[in-house]
């Protein structure tokens, strides 16, 4: 078990990618909800929340997230290269080279989490004593995610990425969101480890959860009912919906 008994936590926010999808010039995280870019609706989220610390991970059109976020209290970490989310956090080492207590990783494509339900994850994550806590939930279609497999205690055992998953895995509609609590010194001591041998040739996050079980620490898991609070944006379509979704 991690000594995570404090309730200071800080906040690492990932936000450096291009999102060729939107098929616009402005980085991903610039797009609006309600007016508002979605990148700092994110980083209103962990000031609600009490973040000690908020990081984020900037690269693609950097000058504009940080403009954007000038009045916010919040630092900068740079990925100038897009290697994948587990390489993005490790730009953030040198900003927690003093800070000792939990990270909960947000995305900045992420902009309808609640207050509410990260509260819950923390919570769940101080309860059971965890190295590492995972925010997921029921899909009805969960196609194309990562389907959490569960221990018979309850924990996470594995999260298995749809390409990987054996038929009856992929029945599995528990679905991860992408949301993670970490004790910070586990985190940065075995992120150096995670490999990349993908199609992609990218570090992903997920796979230091592999490392952390192979240390018999504990995952917890944390799972919402709201499913649209959790959906990310990788398209315009997926845009206006979710700008639909927050003003009902």
């Amino acid at each position: 078990m991690s000594d995570n008994n404090t309730t200071q936590f800080a906040v690492i926010i990932l936000a450096a990618g291009k999102g060729t999808r939107m098929k616009s010039s402005l980085p991903k995280v610039m797009h609006r909800i309600n007016g508002v870019p979605m990148v700092t609706k994110v980083v209103q989220l962990a000031r609600k929340l009490g973040a000690v610390k908020t990081v984020v991970v900037v690269g693609h059109k950097y000058e504009l997230i940080v403009e954007a976020l000038e009045r916010e209290a919040v630092e900068f970490a740079y990925q100038f290269e897009q290697k994948g989310t587990g390489h993005a956090v490790l730009q953030c080492e040198e900003n927690f080279s003093d800070f000792s207590g939990n990270i909960l990783v947000l995305s900045g494509d992420v902009p309808l989490l609640t207050v509410q339900t990260v509260q819950q994850l923390l919570m769940t994550h101080k309860k059971a004593g965890a190295a590492a806590t995972v925010l997921t939930a029921d899909f009805p279609d969960p196609q194309g995610y990562g389907r959490v497999i569960r221990s018979s205690q309850g924990f996470l055992s594995e999260i298995v990425e749809q390409k990987d998953a054996t038929s009856d895995q992929l029945k599995i509609r528990e679905i991860n969101a992408g949301i993670y609590v970490f004790d910070s010194s586990t985190l940065f001591r075995l992120l150096p480890g995670v490999g990349n041998k993908n199609a992609q040739g990218e570090y992903y996050l997920p796979d230091v959860i592999p490392l952390i079980l192979a240390e018999n620490k504990t995952i917890a898991i944390e799972k919402t009912k709201n499913v649209t609070e959790i959906q990310g944006v990788n398209t315009v379509e997926q845009l206006e919906k979710l700008n639909e979704n927050s003003q009902n």
